[in-house]
């Protein structure tokens, strides 16, 4: 055992976010921790990392049979414990081996960082875990998997015996994802013990010895990976049984709301980045986007909603009329934008509940120019209470939410302006299986309620089982459409992204 948490209690004021919570590790084994946003998991990873100071929780932590009283997280460091965060923490501007030695840089000199050293330390590093990167190259040349695989070789660099990887998939492309897991697996073969913690369950049950679940701050079990099924970790995570998991109810769709006729968009730099795109979307109906990251599906969307890209052919129509090529005029026209990165782009985070959820619809709770606060107030708790947003008040800055509870608000502020059609994307990147079925309840619910939804998706799975038909983009273009039915395949549409697909409609 190279690792054990004891009785670890954590509080916040008069919120208990860990209670009574045990975990031990050992070398060479990989133990996922599973549980729903808010269920603890980041608590518990900032106190074995030592963002939670020794004192500050109740409870013993042991690393090699040690007791281990952490005042900072170079402490945890220095004992071997390196945390992977969700939130990636390198300097775009430095040189991938730069970045592998921040923090022990080599400067025989003084204030002087000896560059050819670093690079030289950071080869060895890569070559010994077969990691193929170029270290003199830029980190900003580096797409996001790159740049996750940087942070283990950083960690790896320190001679960590431990990683604690949060969420480490969650911005990956599939392909990303698959070199992911195997240098997890041959970390393992190494001795090195690693803490998973992860929402994509086909994933932990395919790398992980053991899981853990917790739920509302407690230690529900931890489980032999090969004693347990998705369906049980599912039912541990959130308390109940799930028996229908997307719940889409068939329902004919109405008149066409947004139509695409022949569209191509060109970036700020002059290059045509969407070209030949052409649908129909219609009310009552999830029409979904799928593709690999670069594939043009964020871009679509963003251009819809007026934020991105210059129009070089084509025509776009919002129930008959011209679509507005700024975001402000296309809300006003009926057509909302939940958008990827939410922290980035949906949220004010240091702002409350509240003032999120009010923003893009501030005209209708105002009168002459004044904000009607009864009105916001009455307004934002009904909104609230539909979308089962978890805050003892709504005056809780955002920031303070989980994951899922922020997404709920983003959706909450794009569902008050009381949208035709509402563009989604990645709407469950990064939330758990509990906020998850909530979404898809709720994007079933706005089908019902005659709205068109415009899904994008990297979860096939998901896609398959939300939309009533498919786009799948590649390089810009359209590579295939597909009608949802019960023969529709992951297999089938992945073909449709990366070539032509058999059975698949180009036109």
């Amino acid at each position: 055992m190279i690792l054990r948490a004891l009785h670890l209690t954590r509080r916040f004021g008069s919120v208990v976010a860990l209670r009574d919570v045990s975990f031990d590790l050992h070398a060479g084994e990989v133990h996922a921790i599973c549980g729903e946003n808010g269920a603890g998991k980041s608590t518990l990873i900032k106190v074995l990392g030592g963002v939670h100071p020794h004192g500050s929780y109740e409870g013993r932590i042991e690393v090699a049979g040690s007791e281990a009283r952490f005042r900072s997280p170079r402490d945890a460091v220095a004992a071997g414990i390196a945390v992977i965060h969700q939130e990636l923490s390198f300097v775009d501007e430095l040189t991938v081996a730069e970045n592998i030695c921040l923090g022990m840089e080599p400067t025989p000199w003084g204030f002087w960082l000896d560059r050819a050293e670093a690079l030289r330390r950071a080869t060895a590093v890569l070559e010994r875990f077969g990691i193929a990167l170029d270290p003199a190259a830029p980190m900003s040349t580096l797409g996001v998997g790159q740049k996750q695989l940087v942070e283990i070789v950083k960690a790896l660099a320190r001679d960590s015996r431990i990683l604690i990887l949060d969420e480490p998939t969650a911005a990956l492309a599939g392909h990303e994802v698959e070199r992911l897991l195997s240098i997890v697996a041959d970390l393992r073969t190494r001795g090195i013990a690693c803490v998973y913690v992860s929402h994509r369950l086909d994933e932990v049950f395919r790398i992980a010895d053991r899981i853990s679940v917790l739920r509302d701050g407690t230690t529900v079990c931890t489980l032999p990976a090969t004693a347990a099924d998705e369906a049980t970790v599912i039912r541990h995570m959130v308390g109940r049984e799930i028996t229908d998991v997307y719940a889409r109810v068939q329902r004919p769709p109405g008149a066409a709301l947004l139509e695409v006729a022949d569209l191509a968009v060109a970036d700020g730099n002059g290059k045509t980045r969407l070209s030949g795109i052409s649908f129909s979307l219609h009310a009552g109906e999830v029409l979904g986007i799928g593709g690999l990251m670069g594939a043009g599906r964020t871009e679509l969307l963003m251009h819809l909603f007026g934020a991105w890209g210059r129009r070089s052919s084509g025509r776009v129509t919002l129930a008959g009329g011209a679509v507005p090529d700024n975001p402000a005029a296309v809300l006003r026209a009926g057509m909302a934008l939940v958008s990827e990165d939410r922290r980035r782009f949906g949220l004010h985070l240091e702002e409350s509940i509240a003032f999120n959820l009010s923003l893009s619809s501030l005209d209708e709770i105002s009168r002459a120019g004044l904000l009607q606060r009864r009105a916001e107030e009455e307004r934002n708790t009904a909104s609230a209470r539909t979308l089962r947003i978890k805050a003892d008040t709504l005056a809780l800055p955002v920031g303070r939410l989980s994951g899922g509870n922020q997404q709920k608000v983003v959706l909450g502020k794009a569902l008050l302006t009381r949208p035709r059609v509402v563009l989604l994307d990645e709407p469950t990147r990064g939330i758990d299986i509990g906020a998850r079925l909530e979404i898809y309840r709720l994007i079933d619910g706005l089908r019902a309620d005659g709205c068109a939804v415009l899904l994008v998706s990297s979860d096939l799975p998901e896609l398959i089982g939300l939309s009533d038909r498919i786009l799948m983009l590649r390089d810009g273009t359209i590579g295939g459409r597909f009608d949802t039915d019960a023969s529709i395949r992951p297999e089938t549409l992945m073909q449709a992204a990366i070539g032509a697909a058999p059975g698949a409609r180009t036109g």
